[in-house]
């Protein structure tokens, strides 16, 4: 459990292990909130006024005591009081342990007990974050002391279930954990998320999804509780009932993939992520992120670029067209006044062929094969790879759209992953791992939440499906693709390159998607404004897979 304790200087505290809950410690400032806003900071003292003199003093100097107690001003309070070091001891331990963030005391009628002794009873309502409004009624005792009203001070003044050594503190629900395939913690702050220190509860990631199951039910996520101020042990619930136990959440990361990804980003300066996925069931093997936060890896939306030439090479090969087909790769592929262009301006020698074109990425070749397709056909094949589909993974990811094309241009566009196309690095590495399978199989991250599985709304034949491993294969051995050529397991890949914005020239997404041969494994790495794949994506992709060989 997670507790909110200061200790204060009432007295010192004594080090000892504790074989009882214990709360940690925190020292934290509590502000002074100004304004007419701030609930019940007028609203001090109740009932009707007392004609007595001392009544009214004694009430005068109680009302000063609130003030400073309210504004968390504990020097002040314990001055007021007969015993100042142990009033500020305990007044600031309450405050900072349990952070209201309104406070409300409101006193009722005093009564004269003897000459210069009023007892005033009085009622403390706060606003407790994770803890909800909590209240308790009291009495103190003032007393005139060399012409001064002072409050008695005692433990039990302050609450009426408290003894000297003890005060009051915010006691977290036990939330169980998120784990990884093996059981073990699971070491992804994208993927796990946070949890709001104030209120307990889950803000991000699969901690606000599972935020329920973690910590055992609905309420409160936290209790106000009286505990020993030596040992730090919880000694008495004040609000809350006993919920029931958390359940832990298990993923199908593996530590290993993941701690290799997460490795293969280090010392990358831009925005990025790698994922990797299992193409025989769609396990999500690895999801990192740099920087860690936003979870683009499963969640991102990016023109996928070149990376979607497996898509549109999967139409053609759909046409009847075959690897070896003669193809010809110019400078520039013109459509309605709108030119296209490789990257650098390349151009591919007479004779090359498709498999030539996919592996070096030439856009001039695609841009000019559209004739062959309908505006649909990218739409439609791209439901063979699941893409555009609502897919139950377990967690919230963006599962890409590929949009019937609006006209001549946009398809054009379309065929090399640009225009209206959008993909997440999820979708781009289950695009590779459907390659690799033969078929598509949802991802998937938290199995036991998932209900039904998003289904291919297309078939490919599989000839259509090795066509596309030979040439993904050509696209290391022969292609844009070399960065990976001396990695061990075989690897296939594709490469793209993104435009994006409207800057001149266009800054662009570097991508690089593959599987290994050696192994269940798809994957694939972007870098946000990162430049060209081949070059740049190229060898975190290889430093990704080196770190899985070494």
């Amino acid at each position: 459990m997670t507790h909110s304790l200061s200790h204060g200087g009432y007295p010192p505290p004594r080090r000892r292990r504790s074989r009882g809950r214990t709360v940690v410690a925190t020292c934290a400032v509590v502000a002074v909130v100004a304004g007419a806003g701030y609930w019940g900071y007028t609203s001090l003292v109740g009932g009707s006024e007392s004609e007595d003199p001392q009544v009214a003093g004694a009430t005068k100097g109680l009302e000063d005591f609130f003030a400073a107690w309210k504004a968390g001003d504990a020097a002040r309070a314990g001055r007021l009081t007969d015993t100042p070091d142990n009033a500020e001891s305990l007044i600031g331990s309450v405050m900072t342990n349990l952070k209201p963030s309104r406070t409300e005391i409101t006193a009722g009628e005093g009564s004269k007990k003897a000459e210069g002794k009023v007892a005033i009873p009085f009622t403390v309502k706060m606003a407790l974050p994770g803890a909800g409004e909590y209240s308790w009624d009291s009495k103190a005792t003032v007393l005139e002391k060399s012409g001064k009203w002072k409050v008695e001070f005692h433990t039990e003044m302050i609450h009426p279930d408290m003894v000297p050594g003890q005060a009051l503190a915010l006691d977290s629900r036990d939330r169980a954990a998120i784990l990884d395939a093996n059981g073990d913690d699971l070491e992804s702050a994208s993927i796990v998320g946070m949890v709001d220190e104030k209120t307990g509860k889950g803000m991000s990631g699969l901690q606000a999804r599972y935020d329920k199951q973690l910590t055992g039910g609905s309420g409160a996520p936290k209790s106000v509780v009286v505990l020993d101020r030596e040992s730090g042990q919880v000694v008495k619930k004040l609000t809350g009932t006993e919920a029931a136990k958390g359940k832990p959440v298990r993923t199908t990361i593996d530590p290993e993939v993941q701690q290799a990804a997460a490795a293969a980003l280090k010392g990358v300066k831009k925005n990025a992520a790698i994922v990797a996925v299992d193409p025989t069931n769609g396990h999500v093997l690895a999801a990192a992120n740099m920087p860690s936060g936003m979870n683009r890896a499963l969640e991102g939306r990016y023109p996928p670029g070149s990376t979607f030439k497996v898509v549109t090479a999967a139409a053609l090969l759909k046409q009847g067209m075959s690897p070896s087909d003669p193809a010809k790769c110019p400078k520039f592929a013109k459509v309605n006044g709108q030119s296209f262009e490789n990257q650098n301006q390349f151009v591919l020698p007479a004779g090359s062929t498709f498999r030539d074109n996919f592996a070096h990425s030439c856009n001039t070749f695609f841009v000019n094969s559209r004739g062959k397709l309908t505006e649909s056909t990218l739409h439609d094949t791209a439901g063979a790879f699941g893409i555009g589909g609502n897919w139950d993974v377990g967690a919230v990811t963006y599962d890409g759209s590929v949009p019937v094309a609006g006209s001549d241009n946009e398809k054009a566009a379309s065929t090399i992953g640009q225009a209206k196309v959008q993909a997440s690095p999820l979708v781009m590495a289950s695009l590779a791992a459907t390659v690799k399978a033969g078929s598509f199989k949802q991802p998937v991250l938290v199995p036991a939440a998932v209900k039904k599985k998003h289904q291919a709304t297309a078939t490919l034949d599989s000839k259509v499906w090795e066509s596309l491993r030979g040439m993904m294969r050509a696209t290391v051995t022969d292609g844009a693709g070399r960065a990976l050529k001396d990695v061990p397991g075989n690897p296939h890949a594709k490469t793209g390159t993104a435009e994006f914005g409207t800057e001149t020239p266009p800054r662009t997404h570097a991508w690089m998607i593959g599987y290994q041969e050696d192994r269940d494994l798809a994957w694939s790495v972007l870098l946000e404004d990162g430049g060209s794949g081949g070059s740049d994506a190229g060898p975190v992709a290889a430093k990704f897979l080196k770190n899985l060989a070494g």
